[in-house]
């Protein structure tokens, strides 16, 4: 599917497809011979890479400033200009759910004042913010993938995109590291001193602006630090981590030599400190779905799980073990994730079709019919309902329509790159279903959700270049 736009008599005159294929390391192959070999052995230019590059390489700066996942709506204005004088765009199949999608969420501002029967609150500033800022990260992020596929793999090598997730995992773990040895440490943003406190002290956007290393929460029945850095949320570096850490494993282990698999293999030790102290059972549930994923599909299943054996014999005689078990045995947020999953679906069904454009608050929490937290009642209220899971973000926001399209978009990407059995085919097929199992347990937005989409560009992006390159044979 392409947008159209002006074609040029240089463009229309061309008979021979372009150069195929020149992503060093897309899986097709690594030494292509005769002719090919020669295509592909030109230096890539990455000069038209520079937006992504500046999301991917650049996050420890965005962070710091206050932007951290925002920076993408930043980043999407260049990537729309450069977009725009390169038309006719192309689209990927199964885009125009992702389309689909964001008209509904359009239509869902309809309903913003409304206020569903069990819960309350008026339409004020905080509830438009939200909706805009959400509104804005979906528009941004589809301008990012239309951006990444009409990138020419000239402009931007499959395996350049890689090894830029991975050094993105390697900031993620330093400051996973951060978060458990220096977890009180944090600091006031440049973008934090500017907002004014009707802005920047609505929670929702302190999350985002303000730069800290951990969450303390009481998970474990005492204060226990939860890395976050550099992302939004604890539960944000944990889906982050565990897409990340896949084609980290792809860019320096698949695609590495001796030396960067050593490095690789260094590194991954290293995070099993911050994924254990993350506490996150979505993290350690999603990691082992990686491995058993791996062991079916990979190349040699034996040894992949030879290597997983060793890895969790040593894991389970390490003091990491211990934690791991007080977690299992501290289920503390069930009951909380049960009531407002259960709010959720009540409040979506009397709006089905297009939802309430935004979160809402209900009444009284999974202990107590008291309407929300208080000095005399610091156990009453709970988190907005949608704040569970993207399904039910979208649930509340969009109805089940809009959790049907999201559902129905990632599904069929699975389906139509199933067959791909290149690195970065399989590893982006994993992706895929990752998203499928933390719809239900993570909100995606915003970190998250960029780097689901990002993982949808590569296969999108690796099915094209197949195509051109059994062209040019």
């Amino acid at each position: 599917m392409t947008i159209p736009g002006p074609r040029t008599p240089a463009a229309s005159a061309v008979a021979v497809p372009q150069p195929p294929f020149t992503a060093y390391g897309t899986g097709w192959q690594d030494r292509p011979p005769g002719e090919e070999r020669a295509l592909l052995a030109r230096r890539p230019s990455v000069r038209a890479a520079w937006p992504i590059a500046a999301y991917l390489l650049g996050f420890p700066v965005w962070w710091a400033l206050g932007l951290g996942g925002l920076s993408v709506v930043v980043l999407a204005v260049p990537m729309a200009v450069m977009l725009w004088r390169r038309r006719p765009i192309r689209a990927p199949k199964g885009f125009g759910l992702w389309a689909l999608l964001l008209t509904g969420y359009l239509i869902s501002a309809l309903t913003l004042a409304e206020t569903p029967d069990g819960t309350y609150g008026e339409l004020a500033a905080g509830r438009v913010i939200g909706y805009l800022m959400r509104l804005a990260v979906y528009v941004s992020l589809l301008i990012m993938v239309l951006y990444l596929g009409n990138l020419t793999h000239d402009e931007l090598p499959q395996r350049t995109l890689v090894r830029w997730l991975g050094v993105l995992f390697l900031t993620a773990v330093a400051g996973g590291l951060l978060g458990v040895f220096a977890p009180g440490f944090a600091f006031t943003s440049p973008l934090e001193m500017v907002l004014p406190p009707s802005i920047g002290g609505h929670p929702f956007v302190a999350n985002l602006i303000h730069p800290t290393a951990a969450q303390i929460q009481h998970v474990l029945g005492h204060a226990a630090p939860r890395p976050e850095a550099p992302f939004e949320w604890a539960n944000a570096w944990g889906a982050d981590v565990s897409v990340l850490v896949i084609w980290f494993v792809v860019g320096w282990w698949t695609y590495g030599g001796r030396s960067r698999r050593v490095a690789a293999v260094l590194v991954l030790a290293a995070a099993a400190v911050p994924v254990v102290y993350s506490l996150n059972r979505g993290l350690w549930i999603g990691l082992g779905i990686s491995v058993a994923y791996v062991m079916i599909r990979g190349a040699r299943p034996l040894l992949a799980g030879a290597v997983a054996a060793v890895a969790a014999a040593a894991f389970v005689l390490s003091p990491l073990s211990t934690i791991v078990v007080q977690r299992l045995d501290n289920p503390q947020s069930n009951g909380i994730r049960a009531f407002t999953v259960a709010a959720t679906i009540r409040v979506a069904a009397s709006s089905p079709v297009i939802g309430y454009g935004n979160t809402r608050t209900a009444y009284g929490s999974h202990r107590t019919v008291t309407t929300g937290r208080s000095a005399w009642c610091t156990a009453c209220g709970h988190p907005p309902l949608g704040s569970d899971g993207q399904l039910w973000l979208l649930m509340i926001s969009q109805g089940f329509t809009g959790a049907l399209l999201y559902v129905a978009f990632f599904a069929g990407a699975v389906r139509r790159y199933w067959a791909d059995r290149t690195p970065v085919g399989k590893a982006g097929t994993l992706v895929m279903i990752l998203v499928l199992l933390y719809m239900v347990v993570y909100d995606g937005l915003i970190s998250a959700l960029t780097l689901y989409l990002i993982s949808f560009a590569l296969l999108w992006r690796n099915a094209a270049g197949a195509s051109d390159l059994g062209e040019a044979r």
